[in-house]
C-alpha cells in the first residue's frame, strides 16, 4: 500500500530526526507539533531501532498506521542542528510540507561530505589532548596522538566491512592495547593505561549513558532502557577488548610494576581542554558558524565545574550543567542554531564514561588504570549531577505527550 502523500513528509522528517542522533522523546514531540500544525491527528512512538507512525482522521477512527525499521541514531550535529531547524519552519509554517523532502535530501548530501584527513587529525588530537587532561609525559602523548590516528583507519575499513563494524568496539581496544605494550617495551617510562584510555576514549559511551538517563528521566521508559543497555554492553565490549590485550601481552609484561608517570607542567595539560573540545568539532560534524562557540561552551563548563570541584564532585557537576544549559540557550539565541548543538558540547567535558572505564580496570585487574578512590560513587555522582542539573535547568519542560 503506498502511503498517503499528505502523511509521507511526516515519515520523512522522523526518519532524519530519528538517524541524526535525537532523543526519542523529541521526536515524538516535534512529530506531534508537526502533525498539529498540518491539521493531522497522530500519535508517533520511537524507539533506538524502529519508528511507530498511527494517522487518524478523526479521534475515533483508525486510518493510517505505519511501522519503519531504522538502525540506531549515530549523533551529528551539523545535520542535528538542521533538521532542527527545518522542523521549526514546519512548525512555524514558513516552509510547505512540499519543501521538507527537498531540505532532508540537501542535509543527507552534506552528511555524505567527509573529509578523512581532518577526521584522522581529530581522532589524533582527540586522544593526545585527552591524555594531557588526565596528565601524562611527552612519549606518552606522542603515542597517543599516532594511535588515535590508527583508530581512526580502523574505523574506516570498518565501512568497507560488515565483519569489521561488528566488531569494531572490540577490535580497536585489543589492537590499541597490544600496541601500547609493545611501545612499554621499548620506552620503560611509557604510560600504558593512560594511552590506551586516551587512544579509545572516542568509544567510551559516556554521552550515550547520559542520553539514556535523560530518556529516562523524562519518562521515555522503553526507549531510555534500550540505549541504557546498549551503552552498557558496548563499554563492555572495549573493555573486553582491553583484557584480551593484556591477557595476550601478560607473558612478556608484568602489569603490577606499570606506574603512572607525568611530568608535563600544568598549564600544558589545561591547553587539553580546549584541544580536546575542538577534536570533537569535525567528530561530531559541526556547522561553521556553531564551532567557535561549541568550544567556548565546552571550556566554559570544564572550567566552571573544576572552581567547582571543591564542593564535591555532585555539586560541581550540577551546577556545571546548569551553566552548560544556561550558556547554551543564549548562543542559541544569538546564532538561531539549536541549543542541543551546543549543550552536547558542554555535557560531553562532564560525561563519566572515563571514569566507569577506570572503575572496571579496577574491579577486573584489581588496579586501576589511574590512582583514585570511590569510583564507581563518582559515576553515580556524575550521572546524578548531570540529569539534575538538567531536570532543574528545565530542559524537560516543553516536553509534551503524544496523544
Amino acid at each position: 500500500m503506498k502511503t498517503p502523500k499528505k502523511y509521507q513528509f511526516i515519515i520523512d522528517l522522523g526518519r532524519a530526526l530519528h538517524t541524526y542522533g535525537i532523543p526519542s522523546y523529541k521526536i515524538q514531540t516535534y512529530l506531534t507539533k508537526v502533525a498539529k500544525t498540518q491539521g493531522i491527528n497522530g500519535t508517533f512512538m520511537d524507539l533506538p531501532t524502529w519508528i511507530n507512525y498511527a494517522f487518524y482522521e478523526d479521534e475515533d477512527e483508525h486510518t493510517y498506521n505505519y511501522l519503519e525499521c531504522l538502525p540506531p541514531g549515530v549523533l551529528n550535529l551539523g545535520a542535528l542542528s538542521r533538521v532542527e531547524e527545518v522542523t521549526n519552519k514546519i512548525i512555524a509554517k514558513e516552509i510547505s510540507h512540499s519543501e521538507v523532502e527537498d531540505e532532508l535530501q540537501l542535509i543527507k548530501n552534506e552528511t555524505k561530505k567527509i573529509n578523512h584527513v581532518v577526521q584522522t587529525l581529530s581522532y589524533s588530537i582527540a586522544a593526545g589532548a585527552f591524555s594531557l587532561m588526565i596528565g601524562t609525559n611527552w612519549i606518552s602523548f606522542i603515542f597517543a596522538l599516532l594511535l588515535g590516528a590508527l583508530v581512526y583507519l580502523i574505523v574506516y575499513l570498518s565501512n568497507k566491512s560488515s565483519y569489521l563494524e561488528t566488531v569494531l568496539e572490540s577490535l580497536i581496544s585489543f589492537v590499541v592495547t597490544v600496541l601500547a605494550c609493545l611501545i612499554y617495551l621499548v620506552f620503560p617510562e611509557f604510560n600504558v593505561g593512560i594511552t590506551i584510555l586516551s587512544a579509545i576514549i572516542i568509544f567510551i559511551p559516556g554521552l550515550a549513558i547520559t542520553t539514556a538517563l535523560e530518556e529516562i528521566t523524562s519518562k521515555n521508559l522503553v526507549s531510555g532502557v534500550a540505549k541504557l543497555f546498549d551503552s552498557i554492553i558496548s563499554l563492555f565490549k572495549q573493555f573486553f577488548g582491553v583484557l584480551l590485550g593484556l591477557a595476550v601481552m601478560s607473558s612478556v609484561i608484568d602489569f603490577k610494576l606499570l606506574v603512572h608517570t607525568s611530568d608535563m607542567p600544568h598549564w600544558i595539560m589545561f591547553c587539553g581542554i580546549p584541544l580536546f573540545s575542538m577534536s570533537l568539532l569535525a567528530i561530531f560534524q559541526v556547522r561553521k558558524k556553531d564551532m567557535f562557540l561549541g568550544v567556548l561552551t565546552g571550556v566554559f563548563v570544564f572550567f566552571i565545574t573544576a572552581i567547582l570541584s571543591g564542593s564535591g564532585v555532585l555539586l560541581s557537576t550540577f551546577f556545571g550543567t546548569i551553566a552548560a544549559v544556561a550558556i547554551s540557550s543564549l548562543f542559541s539565541r544569538y546564532t538561531k542554531s539549536p541549543k542541543t548543538v551546543y549543550l552536547t558540547q558542554g555535557i560531553v567535558m562532564l560525561v563519566p564514561g572515563s571514569k566507569s572505564f577506570m572503575g572496571l580496570s579496577n574491579s577486573f585487574l584489581n588496579s586501576s588504570i589511574i590512582t583514585a578512590d570511590n569510583l564507581y560513587q563518582q559515576v553515580a555522582f556524575i550521572l546524578m549531577g548531570i540529569i539534575g542539573g538538567l531536570l532543574f535547568a528545565g530542559v524537560f519542560r516543553n516536553q509534551q505527550g503524544t496523544k
